[in-house]
């Protein structure tokens, strides 16, 4: 060996290192669903966020910067508690919390959200550990233009890129809102689509799948059926939309809106939290919102209704209609409320959030788990007639690279230097 070449020692040395290094790429690179945009409209969207910690409800929300009483709302958590805010919720909990989506950079994601660092974080343990995988370390570094990711000030105040998607608001032209959920060793694409009465078929077409295969650690977008608001667009509320099971706050905690169970008709009424709100009464009405009058008729059922339209310049519209129906209406149904959670007593730790109850009267089945066939597709390319959202893992080629073992790439490339040396 004293005799070889050394600036062929130092170019093989050289090619090793850079194969390493794109091994290392690969290997931790994970999917998230890319939607692309090219507007500055947002939308309601949310995140799938596992607690790492015991954590005060407050502190879960300013986690995000989002309001306490929204992330009590969205998982059906009953707000009349008294100091519901500071109750502490057990660690392991999965939470769904409400975010705004807009589009940065031609693409759909939240970045409203600031973490103030404490003394033993790093951008791996703020990523992996308090934001439960919905972020990388390398998009936190990028994000916040750091150059030395083992340098952290205590007290620095960073930036977190969270995944999110729009889609119109609609799946399948039916409203809806986009879970981004983290994927956990546990999961099945199978399992996931029954928890959130879809199909392993439209859960493929929104995140661009070629396979049903999913990986600990993918973030996929799922969506949920949902109650949609036709307020006008001037209204600060304005595309408000709840998902199916939950419910909303809204006109600064006077007005709280539900999503079915029994329809996806969106139904407003005072919040339990009201206190001093504008007058929720309609006009020539002594009907207040959420309230109507139903009378029977020989040719139907002429009911009144007084409805939310919206919060405006701080005061919150009513609007009083009348209709004649086919049939009175019945008692209004709500999504069944849950005391604070003390404890988590999911069957596993890794489930995702279950889906809606039932209406009582009968038994809800999923609808059907077809796998559409892939039979002439590239891989990495969404399904025939899928949307026009991408997934940003590696090209197949890509991964079965990152999958073949590094000692066999090693010992081949040294079993070619020795050959040529």
């Amino acid at each position: 060996m004293a005799n070889q070449n050394p600036i062929l020692l130092s170019f093989s040395l050289l090619l090793l290192m850079m194969m390493m290094t794109s091994n290392v790429v690969v290997l931790v690179s994970s999917k998230s669903t890319i939607e692309p945009c090219s507007n500055s409209d947002s939308c309601n969207a949310l995140l799938g966020y596992t607690l790492y910690t015991e954590l005060k409800v407050s502190e879960v929300a300013s986690l995000f910067q989002v309001d306490p009483i929204a992330v009590l709302t969205a998982n059906a958590i009953d707000i009349s508690y008294p100091d519901v805010e500071n109750h502490i919720l057990p660690a392991r909990l999965f939470l769904k919390i409400p975010i705004n989506c807009s589009c940065v950079d031609g693409i759909r994601k939240s970045v409203s959200t600031r973490y103030k660092t404490r003394p033993s974080d790093t951008l791996s343990s703020i990523a992996d550990s308090v934001y439960a995988g919905l972020v990388s370390s390398d998009q936190i570094r990028e994000a916040n233009s750091i150059s030395d990711p083992s340098v952290l000030d205590i007290g620095q105040t960073l930036t977190v890129p969270l995944p999110c998607t729009c889609f119109n608001g609609t799946d399948n032209s039916l409203p809806a809102i986009y879970l981004s959920y983290v994927v956990r060793p546990v999961d099945s694409l199978a399992a996931i689509a029954a928890r959130y009465w879809t199909t392993i078929t439209d859960l493929m077409n929104v995140n661009a799948m070629g396979s049903t295969s999913i990986k600990d650690g993918d973030i996929l977008a799922v969506p949920l059926p949902a109650c949609a608001s036709n307020f006008p667009r001037y209204a600060s509320d304005f595309s408000l939309i709840v998902p199916n099971g939950s419910y909303a706050i809204t006109a600064s905690h006077c007005v709280q809106c539900s999503c079915g169970p029994g329809n996806l008709k969106l139904y407003c009424m005072p919040a339990s939290l009201a206190v001093s709100c504008s007058s929720m009464q309609c006009k020539n009405s002594n009907l207040m919102v959420g309230n109507y009058t139903a009378q029977q008729s020989s040719a139907g059922c002429n009911v009144t209704s007084c409805n939310y339209g919206g919060f405006v310049n701080g005061s919150i519209v009513t609007t009083l209609s009348t209709s004649l129906q086919p049939r009175c209406p019945g008692a209004q149904q709500f999504p069944p409320l849950i005391a604070p959670p003390t404890s988590v007593i999911r069957d596993s730790m890794f489930a995702p959030s279950p889906a809606p109850q039932s209406d009582g009267l009968r038994t809800l089945a999923p609808r059907s788990s077809l796998v559409p066939s892939t039979t002439g597709s590239l891989p990495g390319l969404a399904p025939v007639g899928g949307p026009l959202g991408s997934a940003s893992d590696a090209c197949s080629l890509v991964n079965s690279l990152a999958t073949f073992p590094i000692a066999s790439l090693l010992f081949f490339f040294f079993k070619f230097v020795f050959a040529i040396l």
